[in-house]
C-alpha cells in the first residue's frame, strides 16, 4: 500500500467477528428500538469496523487516517447521563430549549437530547464530534426511522444522511480523513485538514446521488483497493485540483441513487 500511494505507511485493518444475533437483540430490548435494516445486516457480518493509516513524515510514520464504527457493545446511547459526576449536575437534555426553531424548508429537524430523540454513537470521531445514529421521534413510541447525523464539539448537528449504508460509503470514500465529517457543515474543515485533503484528494460524493437501497450494501471491503495510484485511477486525474471537498460528483464505481439533497444543515443542540 505505501508503494502505490506515495507517504502512505501502516495500513492497519482489524478483522472483527461477526456479531451474535442474540447481542443485537439484547440491544434492541434494552435500548427499546429496532437496528435499521442496513446496519443490523452490518454487524451480522463484522461487529464494527477499524482501519488506520499513517503518513511518513521524515521517515516516521504520523498516524492520519481512522475509519470507525462502533461494535454493538459500543453502540452507547448520548444524552441520558450528567455531564459531570456532580450532584445536580447538568445533562445534554438541558441544553434543550422548546422556543428552538424546528425543521422547515430545506433544513431537517434536529435531533433532539430529551426524550423526544434516541441518539446512540456511531463513531468519536478522535475528539472532533460524533457520527451518530438518530431516532429523532421516540414519543409515545420510537420510530423505526433513523437518520446519520455529526455532532460537532460545539454541540451543533449537521445532517450527513439517510441511511447507514449511505455513510458508510462517504466514510471509505473520505480515507477517514482528520475532521471530514466537518465538510458537511457550513463552517467546513480547518486550513490543515484541507491541505490533507488537498495531498489525498479522497473521492468525495455529491450527497443527492447517497440514498441506497439495503440490498445494495457491498460486504465485504478490500483495504487494498482503498488506496490506488493515481496512474491506476484515471478518472481522479481529471477532476479539477480547485474543486472543495463535498462538491465533487460520485467516483463512476459507486452506484447513484435517489434524491437526498440535504447536507450541510446546522442547527444548535
Amino acid at each position: 500500500l505505501s508503494e502505490t500511494s506515495p507517504g502512505v505507511a501502516e495500513v492497519t485493518f482489524v478483522e472483527k467477528e461477526p456479531a451474535e444475533r442474540h447481542t443485537i437483540v439484547s440491544w434492541e430490548q434494552k435500548n427499546s428500538c429496532v437496528l435499521p435494516e442496513d446496519l443490523k445486516n452490518f454487524y451480522l457480518m463484522t461487529d464494527g469496523f477499524q482501519m488506520t493509516w499513517s503518513v511518513k513524515t521524515d521517515d516516521t510514520p504520523m498516524p492520519l487516517g481512522s475509519m470507525v464504527i462502533n461494535s454493538v457493545s459500543k453502540l452507547c446511547r448520548l444524552g441520558g447521563s450528567s455531564m459531570y459526576a456532580l450532584p445536580n449536575a447538568p445533562s445534554l437534555a438541558d441544553l434543550e430549549d422548546d422556543t428552538d426553531e424546528e425543521g422547515n424548508g430545506d433544513k431537517p429537524e434536529k435531533p433532539h437530547f430529551d426524550s423526544r430523540s434516541l441518539i446512540f454513537e456511531l463513531d468519536p470521531c478522535n475528539g472532533n464530534g460524533k457520527v451518530c445514529l438518530v431516532y429523532k421521534h421516540a414519543e409515545p413510541v420510537v420510530s423505526p426511522d433513523t437518520e446519520i447525523w455529526f455532532l460537532d464539539r460545539a454541540l451543533y448537528w449537521h445532517f450527513l444522511t439517510k441511511t447507514f449504508t449511505a455513510y458508510y460509503r462517504l466514510l471509505i470514500t473520505h480515507l477517514g480523513l482528520p475532521q471530514w465529517q466537518y465538510a458537511f457543515t457550513s463552517y467546513g474543515v480547518s486550513p490543515q485538514a484541507k491541505q490533507w485533503f488537498n495531498m489525498y484528494k479522497p473521492i468525495t460524493i455529491n450527497t443527492a446521488l447517497l440514498t441506497e437501497e439495503a440490498d445494495s450494501f457491498v460486504n465485504k471491503l478490500d483495504p487494498n483497493k482503498v488506496f490506488k495510484s493515481k496512474n491506476k485511477t484515471p478518472v481522479l486525474k481529471k477532476k479539477p485540483p480547485s474543486q472543495p471537498p463535498g462538491s465533487q460528483k460520485s467516483h463512476t464505481s459507486t452506484t447513484s441513487a435517489k434524491t437526498s439533497s440535504l447536507a450541510g444543515n446546522s442547527s444548535r443542540k
